[in-house]
């Protein structure tokens, strides 16, 4: 039998280490792991994302989407997201897979969790990552109603409001 002083720290070494290859796309706990840009569950296997990036020094870190949009938005605002060790993964709309989201194509006309409506799928057929870039950010220009924009939306209804009566 092994004395506690060796078990201990073998058993804590044990536990410390993940079954993460530290590449490639990690397992999303549907329904459990959040959205890393607008705290949403990440709920439907066939729009998510996932970034895995590898801070200086550090294990990699991956960080999980409930829709590509927000993890194209969320990149865009990291002062690292040029490096070419970032992975970009999502998933296909149409069979759930992990695709390197720079290699795959988008498609319009999806109902996603975020409403940016982009749909990856392996192959020919879509727009370029770049160009669904743009999209996203039409889509977020359009429709962004936070932050500043919602306060003023508020005011607008209460002066409403106040008129009315």
């Amino acid at each position: 039998m092994l004395p506690r002083a060796i078990v201990w720290p073998m058993l804590l070494l044990l536990t410390a280490c993940s079954n993460d290859p530290g590449t490639g796309p990690a397992e999303i706990k549907w329904d459990r792991d959040i959205c890393n840009r607008c705290r949403m569950v990440v709920s439907d296997p066939h729009f998510a994302a996932q970034i895995r990036h590898f801070p200086e020094g550090r294990r990699s870190r991956v960080e999980k989407f409930d829709d590509i949009g927000c993890a194209m938005l969320w990149l865009d605002q990291q002062v690292w997201k040029g490096e070419p060790t970032i992975e970009v993964w999502v998933a296909d709309f149409r069979t759930g897979d992990w695709i390197d989201a720079r290699t795959a194509t988008y498609v319009t006309q999806n109902t996603t969790p975020m409403e940016y409506g982009l749909g990856a799928q392996a192959g020919p057929g879509g727009m370029s990552f770049e160009q669904a870039k743009s999209h996203v950010y039409d889509v977020e220009q359009r429709f962004n109603r936070h932050g500043v924009q919602l306060l003023e939306r508020l005011k607008e209804k209460a002066d409403i409001r106040k008129g009315a009566q």
